[in-house]
């Protein structure tokens, strides 16, 4: 169990790096058109869809990367004391 919750609880921290990359590179003009910005779109995308449809942008700040990567990291907590 324990080699399960290293490999899941490595994916979680991965992912949320790839956020943060994400949304980094929303403050450089065309870093998101690039390639590596358009494959990290296609990943982090369909996840940060699910906060926006509950959380509408305040002016020109998008607050749903911030409730993303909280949500994973609650789920990172779960899964230590689900698997721990």
């Amino acid at each position: 169990m324990f080699e399960l919750y290293t490999f899941l609880s490595m994916a979680l921290n991965v992912y949320s790096f790839a956020l943060i990359i994400y949304i980094l590179m929303s403050w450089f003009p065309g870093a998101r058109e690039s390639s590596f910005g358009e494959m990290l779109g296609r990943i982090c995308e369909p996840y940060l869809e699910i906060f926006r449809k509950f959380i509408p942008p305040i002016g020109m700040i998008d607050l749903s990367p911030i409730v993303g990567i909280f949500v994973l990291q609650f789920a990172g907590m779960g899964l230590a004391t689900l698997l721990l």
